[in-house]
């Protein structure tokens, strides 16, 4: 009987497994393949990353540092509205390495990390739950646990299966590489995919990533294709996602619960969902007692304190990128300039710091 099986050993999964493991709790955690593949997530994250690992994986993770964002209402050629800062307002990171790191410091805590591990089933019971287990390879094992934290993505099967609501909606994301170095100090945002936008990374030594997402419906791949023709590059390494945008109203059962992309803990207008992840992870730590079913209500309280802010007023960010074009143009350039906003927290724009550089 282990305290927690953990599903999914993405960031949001190996951070519970390995604050859980640390506070003393027997926690397994389940990864159905290889550890950070195949690649579904860009490496574009807000310098907080580095809270959550080694001082020592830093070198190794570390690609390029961005100081601020053009944003184009059109393709590249169009006029950029600049935004930046004097300081990093964010860095770009191996993101396959960041996952193997922190399943690492997961391990070196005490958890037990399985890949090729995909679990099948699961039931609630009044003391217990009973996962079912296929191993790569062949065989299946049952495994017994006094809660499942579900930490798997998108599409997750834990939610599935306990009948959690879907998110409000499922974004189609693609992003691909070119392996021509750049370490130019900013990113291009186009405001040119419906209801999102499509992207361009400088990643330093290990190229340029290009990304777009979009609702459901949309010609994803055909309007990802028209980006990288007007960029005039060839891309490779191919990779495609799903981005869940809104959370619902209860992300918890009896004795199940869920965290980062399983629980669309993400933002809502960039669909990023690392940092938020883990924070909901350290706040499950934080309120939830194995033992005591009845703590799920904490955890549901206090993720919601953390994040629901932010969630909110990053959908209106978002409802921005849908304005008519003259006044998107109107928006961008009056508020082009210098700025005070963190990257996670829509909430910065209202800070003294950047009002004060706003009206200056």
């Amino acid at each position: 009987m282990h305290d927690f099986v953990v599903v999914g050993a993405g960031p949001p999964g190996s951070r519970f497994a390995r604050r859980a493991a640390e506070n003393g709790y027997d926690v397994v955690a389940f990864e159905k393949g290889e550890v950070g593949e195949p690649l579904a997530c860009s490496g574009h994250v807000s310098t907080d990353i580095w809270k959550y690992v080694p001082e020592d994986a830093r070198n190794d993770l570390f690609q390029n540092r961005i100081s601020g964002a053009r944003f184009h209402v059109g393709g590249p050629g169009s006029r950029p509205y600049r935004f930046y800062k004097r300081e990093a307002v964010s860095n770009v990171i191996d993101r396959v390495g960041l996952d193997r790191a922190l399943a690492e410091c997961a391990r070196d805590a005490g958890a037990d990390v399985r890949e090729g591990h995909t679990v099948t089933g699961l039931e609630e019971r009044a003391d217990r739950v009973v996962v079912e287990v296929s191993v790569a390879g062949g065989g299946t094992e049952t495994v017994e646990a006094r809660m499942v934290a579900g930490c798997d993505g998108p599409t997750s099967r834990v939610r599935r299966e306990v009948g959690i609501d879907e998110p409000d909606e499922i974004l189609h994301g693609v992003l691909a590489f070119d392996p021509e170095p750049d370490d130019r100090d900013y990113v291009d945002v186009h405001l040119t995919a419906p209801r999102f936008f499509a992207w361009r990374i400088p990643r330093g030594d290990a190229g340029v990533e290009y990304g777009l997402a979009a609702p459901p419906g949309e010609d994803v791949s055909a309007r990802f294709d028209r980006l990288t023709d007007a960029y005039e590059v060839d891309t490779e390494d191919f990779c495609s996602g799903a981005i869940p945008i809104g959370p619902p109203d209860s992300v918890t059962t009896d004795r199940v619960f869920l965290i980062g992309d399983a629980a669309a803990q993400t933002k809502p207008f960039t669909g990023g969902g690392i940092l938020y992840g883990m924070t909901a992870s350290d706040v499950a730590v934080r309120r939830i007692d194995p033992t005591d079913p009845s703590t799920l209500a904490d955890y549901e309280a206090g993720w919601r304190e953390e994040l629901a802010t932010e969630i909110r007023l990053g959908k209106l960010v978002r409802a921005c990128y849908s304005l008519p074009e003259p006044v998107q143009h109107l928006g961008l350039r009056a508020l082009s300039g210098e700025i005070g906003v963190h990257m996670d927290r829509p909430s910065s724009f209202f800070s003294r710091d950047h009002l004060r550089r706003l009206f200056s």
